[in-house]
């Protein structure tokens, strides 16, 4: 007796192909979906703790400000221990322990230009033996704390000459005494993903935040 042999017709395996295609391209589809998710939260988690890094960073040092001269203008007398506007800060801090090699430092933050927005821009050098006559600021030398910010300005308060808290003002016009706090505000792009909260840090040791009136100063020696 023959018997009859009955194979895959070619439609039959044809179909056979384009279902098997069909699941693997679900199956890629499924993969890359999960993998993009997984490094979009790396990337959030990512940007979340640079963010919080900086503003914890920030905090340290703007709260640790001291009252220390770090240049003097000769031609008017006038002695720098605090400089400060809209996108530029200037002071003597310490660094912490592990950036440091002892000593206070005279830091600088700053909004500067960068490659997407701004950047937020940090330099140190040590007090001993600065000269800011022979300091060249190289962006080469700066840290970048944070990027893709639209914009973003340094505001400060201090006390007025009747003892007062001031008003929030990004024109710091006295270089010979500190703020008495002082504001970061910054607006991020929309790419960046990640608001900014208003940091305000008061400083710790603010004794150089107000300059009392010289009537007052003449009664309190007169009085003793």
């Amino acid at each position: 007796m023959s018997r009859r042999q009955r194979g895959f017709t070619l439609l039959e395996v044809l179909l056979a192909v384009i279902l098997l295609g069909l699941l693997i391209a679900g199956a890629y589809g499924g993969i890359r979906a999960s993998a993009h998710a997984m490094r979009a939260g790396e990337a959030a988690i990512d940007r979340t703790d640079r963010l919080r890094t900086a503003q914890e960073f920030l905090r340290r040092q703007l709260s640790h400000i001291l009252p220390l001269q770090f240049a003097r203008d000769d031609s008017t007398g006038t002695v720098h221990v605090f400089d400060g506007n809209a996108r530029t800060l200037r002071f003597v801090a310490p660094m912490p322990g592990y950036l440091s090699r002892g000593g206070p430092y005279v830091q600088t933050l700053e909004l500067a230009p960068g490659k997407d927005g701004l950047q937020l821009r940090f330099r140190d050098v040590m007090l001993n033996g600065y000269d800011p006559s022979r300091v060249r600021d190289d962006p080469a030398n700066d840290v970048v704390l944070l990027d893709h910010i639209a914009d973003g300005r340094f505001e400060f308060r201090a006390l007025d000459v009747d003892g007062n808290l001031t008003d929030w003002s990004s024109d710091w016009r006295d270089p010979g005494i500190t703020p008495l706090m002082i504001r970061i505000e910054l607006t991020m792009r929309s790419g960046a993903q990640m608001p900014w909260p208003t940091l305000d840090v008061p400083l710790m040791l603010n004794v150089g935040a107000v300059r009392a009136p010289l009537p007052m100063m003449i009664r309190a020696g007169g009085a003793q």
